[in-house]
Formats: C-alpha cells, sequence, structure tokens
C-alpha cells in the first residue's frame, strides 16, 4: 500500500500525521463519542487487476467526522471471495499499525474511543456466505468487525474513492 493517505481536501499525510490530526479532532471535543473506524473496499478492473482503497474515518458520534483514505491496484483477483479476503486483510494490517500508533500518541486530554474493523458484505448478495468468514477473520486479531448495513467506512467512505 502507499506510504500517504489523502485528506478529503486532497492533501497527503504520512501514517503518523493521520494519527495526529485524529487525535486533533477528538481533543477539539472531549465531552463526545469517539469511534475509529478501518474498511477497505475494492472493485476488478478491465485488466482483470483490482483496485482497492482503505479508509480510515474518525467519527465523532452524533456530530461529523474526518476520513482519510489510500488506495492501490494489486494483481489479479479471479473470484469475489479472494478480493473480499484482501480487503479484509488490508483493513487488519493497517488496523494494527494505526491502533498502536494512537495508543503510543493518546495523552491525557484524549477522549475515550473505539475502534472497529469495517468489512464491505452483507446479508443481502452474494457475499452474505462470508459473513463468518470474514467477521471470524477480524475477531481473531481481537477487533470489533462490523458489516453492511452499519460498515460506512468500507461501504461508504471507501467505496466513494475506488
Amino acid at each position: 500500500m502507499p506510504e500517504f493517505f489523502n485528506t478529503s481536501l486532497g492533501v497527503k499525510l504520512t501514517l503518523h500525521q493521520v494519527v495526529q490530526e485524529i487525535l486533533r479532532f477528538m481533543q477539539e471535543d472531549t465531552r463526545r463519542n469517539y469511534k475509529i473506524t478501518i474498511g477497505t473496499d475494492s472493485e476488478r478492473l478491465a485488466s482483470g487487476n483490482a483496485d482497492f482503497v482503505t479508509a480510515v474515518v474518525a467519527h465523532r458520534v452524533g456530530n461529523g467526522g474526518r476520513y482519510f483514505w489510500r488506495g492501490c491496484e494489486l494483481g489479479k483477483f479471479h473470484t469475489l471471495r479472494d478480493r473480499i479476503i484482501k480487503e479484509v486483510i488490508i483493513s487488519l494490517e493497517l488496523g494494527k499499525e494505526l491502533l498502536t500508533a494512537l495508543k503510543n500518541a493518546t495523552g491525557a486530554k484524549t477522549p475515550a474511543w473505539d475502534f472497529e474493523i469495517h468489512a464491505d458484505i452483507g446479508e443481502q448478495g452474494p457475499t452474505k456466505v462470508m459473513i463468518q468468514e470474514v467477521v471470524g477473520m477480524i475477531r481473531a486479531h481481537d477487533f470489533v468487525g462490523v458489516t453492511k448495513p452499519g460498515s460506512y467506512a468500507a461501504s461508504n467512505v471507501a467505496d466513494r474513492h475506488v
């Protein structure tokens, strides 16, 4: 995956800068509840390769949020299942890295926050047979897994940039 994340304004940031932006955003209103989510979406290209976009969302519950995203084109994926599994692996890898960086940078003025991995699968459509497998993968890494319709980081934010 690329080193830099994009903001909604097109500014490029490193992971360290994303962490600082998330902490600054949460410290603006310490009375609120926050949820930090990661989700990846992909699209199969005409070449057979797949375009993957991963979003990091800092959600001020009930009052908006900020997001950051990065994308890359990876090799050929012949089945939807393979692409979905890769989406989850990308989210898990970034989740571990981001969570470590957030925990190391969190100060006394930072409010509590929840952390989730969002998967672009749901009870409707061809991915419904993968729910247990994908949620099991996420839980095996000690993360909370969310599927559609609640998986906005993957289904809405990342999907916007695929």
